[in-house]
């Protein structure tokens, strides 16, 4: 599960909410101000600890409605007190936690019956409000019930009834709760990116986000604009649906054919902070390039060690290195991880700006690092044979995969080869020939017994693989790669895995405050769901709420054409993995404690967990503020699912231009695909090494006259009789590609492989 749980490969990096989203909606978070740069910079964009207060006025208001006065008298504060706890009153109210109900009076939404949270629009125009925190399951919202929210708008719904929800056009036997907005408590500051067009009377904004259905009319200036570029706008008002929203633009970007406004468009729309502030690039600047002698200053010097690095070809930030040696009894591992804590200290500059990005953002065509190119290309990263400051697990091994002994230590290493993945791959799959290849051996047989212990103690296999996009000097796709998780992979992952795995479970032990990777339970009636949805694939699958059950379904997914799209599923219906003080375990893991250590120089929670371990080991004199734990959890998580979706949408972008590319007559590439599911309108299909689904229109099989077979779910012609049904093997061109829509059609030129 490299993607979603662990470690997102480098080489790009594991619905839409931006900073600002962050900063303005979520006041739980205390992020002041809008902007992403700031100056001066004191505690701006930061969350901030939690006042005694606030769990007080909340406790009241889940008992009873009352009036600001009436809290004021029941919580006895003081008249000095007054103005904070108005102030944390309206911050509660901006926030959705509480609500006003008959006038003046407060409550919490619950106690209404009501659902604060965001509002996710899906492509159909139905939506999801997702609990701010994520305890609650998420609230269904039908299309004509969203009424003006927004996607990510902050939002109040009212329950109204239970449904049965639909499946592929079958009715599931179970019911789900739904609702209605009644209020929108915040829109979403992230703006509309579109393209420009102008009327003789009137300019508007075509949204490229197909979840905006409707055109923004522009008011006020036009900065230039010719009709077809892509512009910045955002919304100004729009009342009700009877009425066309309005907005006023705010940047030209030029040029959609240009790759790089393409890619700024992202960069604009998930508001993506990219230059660091002169501040920040200060303090990165005063660490000189080579280690000084007080670095070293109570560190196991490991520079003598066999120690290596694997990553992906185009890494350049190197979080993670490795040494394995095999022992009578099984293997000593010791896993090394840049000390980004030595040099990133709290309250800094550089502390402030890694906390408000959260995490780097890998797209496509670049990195939008958390930290700067110095330290994260730089001093940070364990570079071959150079000095590098680490702190560092080791542990002793059996060979049934059960660990014997654990210790930490903040140590000096020198890393003595930089190896890739496909060189760490050629060297497994043939017998070691040299000392490097033997230690790489080593770590496979190590990693291979923990893989399979995990697995027998239940985790989830929801490994998928990745598309790598090639680029040419201009930014054009030239190549789609499949990235397989082979086992040069899960070498590394499993040692990630088990070094995570042993800090949160010594910081747990030992009671020390810290950030903990959680992943919770899924809701039993998102599995029923979900079953439902697998059922219509003509899939059988027991009782999904029991761990074995689901296992033994994931396995029998092996090879099947509609693999991926169940594991989508899937993972659409489990919970979202984030960040919380709280040890409560992970689902898909199957570990009762687990953080983020690995990757400090891209991951702000693995950076509050090395100085949570240094405070614990009494290496420096304070860690993570147990106040302040709640809201930089809940701040980085969010960061994540942005950067996730950014690089999501960087990948998609990069994915149509290349197949855009190929609807030339006399330059189009053979792909080869694979039926996913038949419908009386044409062929669901995937492109196993592009990664992308795609259909193939009833009207371009112009080879004969075909009929839908419901009862066996194929399409069969009537004269020619030949038969199209799930998994079959085809040759296919690229047809058309839709770009709003963000779809691709096919169009056959071989015939079916399987009939």
């Amino acid at each position: 599960m490299v993607g979603r749980y662990h470690r997102s490969m480098k080489k790009k990096k594991k619905d839409g909410t931006s900073k600002r989203d962050v900063k303005k909606r979520l006041k739980q978070t205390s992020l002041s101000s809008t902007s992403t740069r700031r100056s001066p910079r004191v505690t701006k964009g930061t969350p901030a600890s939690i006042h005694p207060l606030e769990a007080k006025i909340i406790q009241a208001l889940s008992k009873e409605a009352l009036t600001f006065s009436e809290i004021l008298k029941l919580l006895h504060v003081h008249a000095k007190e007054h103005d904070l706890c108005k102030k944390i009153f309206k911050q509660l109210e901006r926030s959705g936690a509480i609500i006003s109900v008959r006038g003046d009076r407060f409550t919490i939404p619950k106690t209404a019956d009501l659902f604060t949270g965001i509002i996710q629009v899906h492509a159909t125009g139905s939506a999801h409000v997702l609990s701010l925190h994520g305890k609650e399951p998420d609230l269904f919202i039908s299309s004509e019930n969203t009424h003006t929210a927004l996607h990510g708008d902050l939002v109040v719904a009212r329950f109204i009834e239970h449904r049965q929800p639909h499946h592929r056009g079958m009715v599931s036997r179970k019911m789900r709760r739904e609702g209605e907005i009644i209020r929108i408590l915040e829109r979403s500051e992230k703006p509309i990116i579109g393209t420009f067009q102008h009327s003789k009377n009137f300019s508007y904004v075509i949204a490229d986000d197909p979840r905006f259905t409707h055109n923004l009319y522009l008011g006020g200036e036009t900065l230039g604009a010719k009709v077809g570029d892509k512009v910045v706008a955002v919304l100004e008002r729009w009342e009700n649906r009877h009425n066309s929203p309005e907005g006023k633009l705010l940047e030209v970007l030029g040029s959609p054919v240009n790759p790089e406004v393409a890619m700024l468009s992202i960069i604009k729309k998930h508001q993506l902070p990219v230059a660091f502030p002169n501040d920040v690039l200060r303090d990165a600047s005063s660490f000189d390039s080579l280690l000084r002698p007080s670095d070293l200053v109570g560190r196991e010097d490991l520079r003598s060690r066999p120690i290596i690095t694997i990553d992906p070809e185009d890494a350049r930030d190197f979080d993670d290195a490795i040494e394995v040696q095999s022992t009578e009894n099984g293997w000593d591992i010791s896993v090394h991880i840049a000390d980004v804590a030595h040099y990133v200290l709290p309250g800094t500059a550089l502390d402030q700006e890694a906390q408000l990005r959260g995490n780097s953002v890998y797209l496509v065509d670049r990195v939008i690092p958390m930290l700067p190119e110095h330290l994260s290309n730089g001093l940070c990263s364990l570079r071959p044979n150079e000095d590098r400051l680490a702190f560092s697990v080791f542990a002793t091994i059996n060979h049934a995969g059960r660990v014997d002994h654990v210790r930490f230590a903040r140590t000096v290493i020198r890393s003595i080869a930089r190896l890739s993945y496909q060189q760490a791959l050629m060297m497994l799959e043939h017998p070691p020939k040299d000392s490097l290849s033997e230690r790489v051996h080593m770590a496979w047989a190590c990693s291979s017994v923990l893989r399979q212990r995990r697995f027998d103690q239940g985790a989830l296999d929801l490994d998928m693989p990745e598309v790598k996009v090639w680029l040419d000097e201009k930014g054009v796709p030239t190549k789609l790669e499949r990235i397989e998780n082979d086992i040069s992979h899960q070498l590394i992952e499993e040692l990630m895995l088990l070094a995570n795995e042993l800090v949160a479970r010594h910081l747990t032990r030992t009671q020390q405050p810290t950030l903990y990777r959680v992943h919770e339970k899924p809701d039993a009636s998102k599995l029923e769901e979900y079953r439902e949805l697998v059922a219509s694939y003509g899939v059988k699958a027991g009782d999904l709420s029991h761990r074995g059950e689901l296992q033994k379904f994931l396995n029998g997914l092996q090879g099947k054409a509609f693999e991926s799209a169940l594991k989508i599923g899937l993972l659409k219906s489990l919970k979202r993995a984030r960040y919380t003080p709280d040890p409560i375990g992970h689902f898909g893991l199957q570990k009762k404690d687990y953080t983020h250590f690995t990757s400090p120089i891209r991951r702000y929670a693995d950076l509050i967990t090395h100085r949570a371990l240094a405070k614990q080991l009494g290496l420096v004199p304070t860690g993570p503020s147990s106040r302040e734990l709640p809201k930089i959890g809940d701040h980085i998580s969010l960061t994540e699912r942005t950067a996730s979706d950014a690089e999501k949408e960087s990948i998609r972008l990069k994915k149509l231009d290349y197949f855009e590319a190929q609807q030339h007559p006399k330059k189009q590439i053979r792909f080869q695909a694979q039926v996913i599911e038949a419908r009386n309108y044409g062929l669901f299909i995937e492109l196993p090494d592009a990664m992308i689904s795609g259909l193939i229109p009833l009207s371009t099989m112009d080879d004969d006259f075909y009929l839908f077979d419901a009862l066996h779910a194929r399409l069969v012609g009537r004269k020619k009789k030949r038969i199209f049904s799930a998994g079959d093997l085809l040759q296919v061109v690229v047809e058309k590609v839709d770009r709003w829509k963000q779809q691709v059609d096919f169009r056959i030129v071989s015939p079916n492989s399987s009939h």
